[in-house]
């Protein structure tokens, strides 16, 4: 039968007793050498596996931290999930990845799954409809410490490390209007995530301190994939006037603005300066470079998984902490510069 091997299998098996045999898997002092070897030898012959979960639930640690994200085709969130691994991994703690699929309903599921699965701590990104966090209450009252990074509540109860993402929307439409625009075009996404909605604001203030008047006509809301911005693209080819500068809310949108409108005979920045988000590596590989801003996904999931360990082994007390802000900055290309300096 294809049944799990138990210590007491081995212990039948070399008639020494069950104690013996656990106290030699656990490289026990009391154990000689000689038996220690046999034990070892025999559990590998027989196909003995430790049962880990039982003896982390004895220890009340699984020595796994969760992580849910929005989705996994993100540059940001690929590079932010490889960080969290290499700092997990060099402390002993395994990472398990859960998808929201941008969903909230789904959100809610996995956040349960992590629950059940007891891991010792979550790192979070929001997916684009999460209304409540209410569904990450359960481990609070556990004692589960949770950090929210990137897309994270308003709420200032919670743990967040995010960029200023309304100081960098504004600068970088700016820096458009810098360049001559006075019709800028925003490509953005669902407004109740904080990302999106802060670099909206940012948007909004940087044409009101210009003097330009702001139009609802100009702002698109997509989920920025390539083809949902290719269609905005379109929309925009549509318009009576079209306008002189687009800032969209990340590189992908850009690239795939810029794409259409040269398909379109449009001369990228001449036509239309066009500025993105997040430093992906589509914005140096489309011709011309995107102006965008550089977002520090590495550090930012090295920090996160950093101050989830070090709550963890009792060194630092994330409950103290709310909001860490890590630094960025517009890094201006060719699609945006029509004023040379």
């Amino acid at each position: 039968m294809n049944k799990d091997i138990t210590i007491y299998d081995i212990a039948k098996e070399l008639n020494i007793s069950a104690a013996t045999v656990s106290r030699a898997l656990k490289d026990h002092s009391g154990i000689n050498g000689n038996t220690r070897k046999r034990v070892v030898e025999k559990a590998r012959q027989m196909g003995y596996r430790s049962n880990f979960f039982a003896s982390n639930l004895r220890k009340r640690k699984t020595n796994t931290i969760g992580v849910i994200i929005p989705r996994l085709n993100s540059h940001f969130v690929s590079t932010a999930i490889a960080a969290m691994e290499k700092v997990a991994s060099a402390a002993g703690y395994n990472i398990i990845i859960s998808q929201s699929n941008e969903s909230g309903s789904k959100e809610i599921i996995n956040a349960q799954t992590m629950f059940d699965n007891r891991v010792d701590g979550l790192l979070v990104s929001l997916a684009y409809d999460t209304d409540t966090v209410n569904h990450f209450s359960k481990f609070a009252e556990k004692n589960i410490p949770v950090i929210f990074f990137d897309r994270v509540p308003e709420s200032t109860e919670q743990v967040s490390i995010v960029i200023d993402n309304y100081r960098n929307g504004y600068d970088i439409t700016k820096h458009l209007i810098e360049q001559g625009c006075k019709r800028i075009a925003h490509v953005t996404a669902n407004l109740k995530r904080n990302v999106y909605n802060e670099r909206f604001s940012g948007y909004k203030h940087a044409l009101m301190d210009a003097g330009i008047n702001f139009s609802d006509d100009l702002v698109f809301s997509c989920d920025l994939s390539e083809q949902a911005s290719t269609e905005v693209a379109a929309k925009i080819l549509s318009m009576k006037k079209l306008p002189d500068g687009l800032f969209a809310a990340n590189d992908m949108s850009a690239a795939c603005c810029i794409r259409v409108f040269k398909q379109n005979g449009l001369k990228i920045p001449k036509d239309i300066a066009i500025a993105g988000f997040n430093n992906d590596p589509v914005s140096r590989l489309i011709e011309p470079n995107i102006t965008t801003v550089n977002y520090p996904a590495f550090q930012m999931g090295e920090m996160a998984a950093t101050y989830m360990i070090n709550h963890l082994a009792g060194l630092t007390n994330i409950l103290i902490t709310n909001k860490i802000i890590l630094k960025s900055e517009v890094l201006i290309r060719e699609s945006s510069l029509r004023k040379k300096s």
